[in-house]
């Protein structure tokens, strides 16, 4: 056992690891030891100026789920926007459950969105399930507002996928874009151009966001495919 691996068991919480592990299907529960969060991030914090951080990070795929979070927070804390695409891209395919995609946000990426959105195109064209769904959420998280256009939009219907966990992404960043800018998004909406699981479920999201109006919601209601 490392020393991270050590560490991790010493911040173990049995019932947090019950809880979180009927959250995540797609990994065994083994693999979970159950860290919270804070605790993850504090820990982040002090490996990052520790002489086994650069060991770890090459040491993929790692064994438990948290070591991925760890990882991630990691991640978060490059101050380059290179050595963190790099970085990014040498984690991406060990990347197993929505979680630890969904939680990586760089803050470096939003520094350089030109070559960002280059990079997310990339990522959307991957044949793994949370390399994609990293490319969605990224584009997401940063291109929203101002930044959202509709070649955006363009790019998320070019990806076909059966995978729930892509596609539940995609109705998030609909829902969300709805909220952003809904004169730009909403004729997608109406022409049906998602597929219809993604269309519906992007509907539902919206519906159930607090920043969505009531008049919106509304009609959003007619606009579901049945």
């Amino acid at each position: 056992m490392t020393p991270i691996q050590e560490k991790l068991l010493e911040l173990q919480d049995l019932k947090y690891k019950d809880f979180h592990s009927k959250l995540m299907p797609t990994v065994c529960k083994d693999k979970i030891i159950g860290v919270r969060v804070p605790q993850l991030r504090k820990f982040a914090k002090e490996l990052n100026k520790s002489e086994l951080k650069a060991d770890f990070l090459n040491a993929l795929p790692h064994k438990y789920y948290e070591e991925d979070n760890l990882h991630a927070f990691l991640i978060e804390q490059i101050k380059d926007f290179d050595e963190c695409i790099s970085v990014l891209d040498n984690f991406l395919l060990f990347v197993n459950n929505w979680a630890t995609c969904d939680m990586m946000t760089p803050k470096i990426l939003g520094k350089n969105p030109d070559l960002l959105y280059e990079k997310i195109k990339e990522w959307a064209k991957s044949e793994h399930t949370y390399t994609v769904r990293f490319a969605v959420v990224t584009l997401m998280k940063f291109f929203m507002d101002e930044r959202l256009d509709k070649k955006q939009l363009t790019l998320l219907l070019s990806i076909k996928s059966d995978e729930y966990y892509i596609n539940m992404a995609i109705a998030w960043y609909l829902a969300t874009a709805l909220s952003s800018r809904w004169d730009l998004v909403i004729p997608y909406i109406e022409n049906q151009k998602f597929d219809k699981w993604v269309h519906n479920k992007a509907i539902q999201k919206a519906i159930e966001s607090y920043r969505i109006t009531k008049e919106q919601k509304e009609y959003l209601k007619t606009l579901k495919v049945k």
